[in-house]
């Protein structure tokens, strides 16, 4: 029964029912990207780069850099560029004082801020590097911390 109004409808407001069939047509056509898998984020497990644990980081927990909070990676990537750092402190000499990495000669290890979005100061955050090329991070202000492979 309706099926014989739809062409009267059609010729009456034909202008609308464009706009109306192109709105239609865009929104089908988003919400079925929408609805596979996003591969910007998480690529196929074919195509995922896998990361072997090195040797200074056996026995310890581990995140791979992909996984690292974006801040993490800026901060890594203004590690690799050697700065310039946003923070005074950024780069100063890390003692290990409180023994949960690998034993090394003062001077060994050096600090970096990892940005903590809404606090007011340098927040938990952090990475340190090691001389011999490890990177490690730690979200809880240096009570534990997880080798970051790369």
């Amino acid at each position: 029964m309706l099926s014989r109004f739809v062409p009267q409808i059609l010729k009456r407001n034909s202008g609308r029912a464009c706009l109306l069939a192109g709105v239609l047509a865009v929104l089908g056509v988003l919400l079925a990207g929408c609805a596979g898998t996003d591969t910007a984020t998480e690529p196929p497990a074919a195509s995922q780069k896998t990361v072997s644990v090195p040797a200074w980081a056996k026995g310890m927990a581990t995140v791979p850099e992909s996984k690292l909070p974006v801040e993490a990676r800026r901060t890594l990537a203004l590690i690799d560029k050697g700065g310039p750092y946003p923070y005074a402190r950024d780069g100063i000499v890390f003692g290990n004082f409180e023994g949960r990495l690998p034993q090394h000669q003062r001077g060994y290890y050096h600090e970096y801020t990892v940005p903590t979005p809404g606090s007011s100061d340098r927040g938990a955050r952090r990475m340190v590097t090691g001389d011999g090329g490890e990177f490690y991070y730690t979200d809880d202000h240096y009570n534990s911390f997880r080798a970051v492979l790369r």
